[in-house]
């Protein structure tokens, strides 16, 4: 009886192992040097898909939204993030508006880590030529950013003129990219659901590849004109395999697309 028992539980181990795939468990590419390659391998294609969450809100906090960042219940408002009086209000009347005031809609792309939340995917390009990182995003109107890695600092907001993607300066950790940007202005929305920020917004970034299939996205953001303190966001982006990232590109106010989406245009 009990060499029964232990054959049905190989047995059943067996059968799960068979369900995850023949993909399953991939380890993560990497380069020639040994650095972590983010897009695809030579010879083959892809990119980043879908993420695990739809909006961006405060590391350990839950609260329901749809995909466009719209919250389920207007009173989880003040647990997204640890707003000061005036963005909480902002917020607020945002959330109460059905996000009318989306700038996506005026065709003003989306920065900072919304675009991971972009519908069409997105691919992240080393170029050691020029010692560049380049974000390369279907949504948003076909869009891209581009990472300085050659030592440079992020400059101080106040010195400098604010632009939609900032100004980004990149560095590794180990296998950890690290991204720190300043300098954006605040014309756009950062995240979907509406969150504020003023000029005075920094973002640290952390790319990370655990695994071939995963994406892992930490962000840690700093503005004190609009948060009480510095607060942080984390979630991972699925790999789609063998695919390229949609192009996408915007048509103001079409009110029957909605916040944030696009016309696709077929490869």
């Amino acid at each position: 009886m009990r060499h029964s028992r232990v054959a049905a539980l190989l047995l059943v181990a067996a059968l799960a192992g068979c369900d995850r795939g023949p993909d399953s468990g991939r380890p993560t590419p990497r380069h020639p040097d040994g650095q972590v390659r983010f897009d695809s391998e030579p010879g083959n294609r892809g990119y980043w898909g879908q993420a695990s969450v739809s909006s961006l809100f405060e590391k350990g906090v839950q609260v329901a939204m749809d995909e466009n960042g719209l919250l389920a219940n207007i009173a989880d408002a003040p647990r997204v993030a640890p707003f000061q009086p005036w963005a909480l209000a902002l917020y607020e009347y945002r959330q109460r508006n059905g996000l009318k005031d989306d700038p996506t809609r005026a065709c003003i792309a989306p920065s900072g880590p919304r675009h991971l939340h972009t519908a069409g995917g997105f691919r992240i390009i080393r170029d050691p030529t020029y010692d560049r990182m380049y974000v390369l995003f279907g949504g948003g109107n076909r869009n891209w950013r581009v990472v300085f890695m050659d030592g440079r600092q992020p400059p101080n907001p106040e010195e400098v003129s604010g632009t939609y993607f900032g100004h980004q300066a990149g560095h590794w950790e180990d296998d950890t990219l690290v991204v720190e940007s300043s300098g954006y202005n605040a014309r756009f929305w950062f995240s979907n659901g509406g969150l504020p920020h003023t000029e005075a917004l920094r973002l640290t970034e952390r790319f990370s590849r655990p695994d071939f299939d995963t994406l892992k996205y930490e962000v840690t953001i700093d503005d004190p004109l609009t948060y009480t303190r510095p607060w942080s966001a984390e979630w991972t982006v699925a790999w789609v395999d063998g695919g390229e990232i949609a192009e996408q590109f915007c048509e103001d106010h079409r009110d029957d697309l909605g916040p944030s989406k696009q016309e696709s245009v077929g490869e």
